[in-house]
């Protein structure tokens, strides 16, 4: 059963790439989101449209980890853990959280998808719900600090994204967090 929600699980996420993707959906950065790069540099490209229309856009790379948080080297971005079956954060955990507040106050335009993990323990179905759950406390706390909501989305990947291997507690314990991904 396990095996089966997973595999549904995988097609949903690759059906929504294919559709995302064949719906013109850039994965590069508009030309006036950022004003940056020249034609010169080969950094300004022109992308068809979904409705067959043309838009610049800028092809240069993002200066940011696809991994996010959890990759360490975004420096200021950390990755936050939880308690077992908790969505609620430690005084030191809060700390850090405040940590990538201050993050997004100094880089005002960038975007962050928070992603919610959990262990492996529990059921696929409460396992995506808890991560939500963790997700959106998360971002709650962050659009309380100042951080507008529209900046900020959120994804629950349960246990399907796990940041370390292993049944052991230590193991367990690296699996249940919210990741921060900046999306510009």
């Amino acid at each position: 059963m396990k095996q089966q929600i997973r595999k549904i699980a995988t097609t949903a996420l690759i059906l929504s790439v294919v559709i995302t993707t064949a719906t013109g959906c850039s994965l590069f950065r508009k030309k006036s989101d950022t004003g940056a790069g020249s034609a010169q540099d080969g950094s300004i490209k022109t992308e068809t449209t979904a409705d067959g229309g043309s838009e610049q856009i800028d092809a240069s790379p993002m200066n940011f980890s696809a991994q996010g948080s959890d990759s360490g080297t975004i420096d200021g971005l950390k990755t936050v853990f939880f308690p077992y079956d908790k969505a609620t954060l430690s005084a030191s955990e809060k700390a850090k959280l405040d940590g990538n507040v201050a993050w997004m106050k100094s880089h005002s335009s960038a975007k962050m998808t928070i992603e919610g993990n959990c262990d492996q323990r529990g059921s696929n179905e409460y396992n995506l719900s808890l991560g939500e759950r963790r997700a959106n406390a998360v971002k709650q706390m962050m659009v309380s600090a100042g951080i507008a909501a529209n900046r900020l989305s959120t994804v629950s990947f349960g246990e399907e994204k796990p940041l370390v291997q292993g049944d052991s507690e230590a193991a367990m314990e690296k699996n249940r967090r919210a990741n921060f991904v900046p999306v510009n």
